[in-house]
């Protein structure tokens, strides 16, 4: 079926139908988006899609509105936003078109839906308190979409859709930015899980190049690894690994004595010829060469054992 109209409500926009839109727009680039009210436009139709307006959720007559009660459920019992609904019968789809590898499409989708829209989808529904952000509430993507409403005293009559409108790029790069740095994880974690092959039983793991590597690491439990080494530019870097995400403590830090000297000074603390910089709170190193860069990662090593 060719979708010749994308419509959803009109007024003040949400980040919602915001992201929703960025979807559709993006699978059905030549439709029109009309944001109304007007009971013909919000009625089902062929070649429409209507969402986060018209009181009902039919995936097959393509109408996703989520503001009815009772409203739509995931299998959790969590509440679905229009976005959760769009994402959830069009997500693989985009992916496809974003050029995601058809083999990691199935978990960039779900990845993508727990990290990303699920929470929308609990702001919008009032089932997150915007207050788990703390002092950066105002800094979550749905108040920053928010901020880009007109003024309460803008009287021109487009206003809400001249915003919508200057906001729907700045949602895209959002939406498209973070997909694509989980495509770029799931392309790296086969090079990083080849790595931990190759290093068998040896602390430090050498890569290519810098990537992303910490869920490859969980994947293969290789717990036993301590540091990544790789070529940074002209140089050679050495890391440590966090123990997550969600913390800056590492499974082992740099050497004390190393902290935060540079070149001359730092080749004579740690006895390597090329050592350039280790930062003071001892996450990485630098040298100018591989050979340097590993003997330095022998001696972290080392000092870590030696504890």
């Amino acid at each position: 079926m060719t979708i010749s109209h994308l419509v959803t409500h009109s007024g003040g926009f949400h980040a919602d139908e915001m992201l929703s839109s960025v979807v559709l727009t993006r699978l059905y680039p030549d439709a029109k988006l009309t944001r109304t009210r007007d009971r013909q436009w919000i009625t089902p139709a062929a070649g429409k899609i209507i969402y986060d307006v018209g009181g009902a959720y039919d995936g097959e007559a393509q109408i996703f509105d989520h503001h009815q009660r009772p409203g739509p459920l995931r299998e959790d019992e969590q509440p679905f936003s229009s976005f959760g609904l769009i994402w959830k019968h069009y997500g693989r789809a985009y992916l496809a078109a974003m050029d995601v590898p058809e083999q990691d499409i199935e978990e960039i989708h779900g990845s993508f839906d727990e990290k990303f829209v699920l929470p929308i989808d609990l702001l919008d529904n009032g089932a997150m308190d915007p207050s788990v952000a703390g002092p950066l509430s105002a800094l979550t993507l749905p108040s920053l979409l928010g901020s880009l409403k007109p003024v309460f005293d803008d009287a021109s009559p487009t206003a809400d859709d001249d915003g919508f409108f200057a906001a729907l790029p700045i949602a895209r790069s959002f939406v498209e930015a973070f997909i694509g740095n989980l495509a770029a994880k799931y392309r790296a974690q086969t090079i990083v899980l080849d790595a931990i092959a190759k290093a068998g039983t040896s602390p430090i793991l050498e890569l290519p190049m810098g990537m992303p590597f910490r869920s490859a690491l969980d994947k293969a439990e290789a717990d036993h690894i301590l540091f990544m080494v790789n070529p940074r530019g002209d140089d050679w870097a050495l890391n440590g690994i966090k123990l997550s995400s969600d913390t800056f403590d590492q499974r082992a830090d740099l050497p004390a004595a190393w902290a935060g000297l540079t070149d001359a000074a730092l080749e004579e603390a740690c006895g390597v010829k090329g050592a350039k910089f280790c930062h003071n709170a001892r996450f990485i190193a630098v040298a100018d060469s591989r050979e340097a860069i590993l003997q330095m990662a022998e001696l972290a090593v080392k000092e870590v054992q030696q504890v």
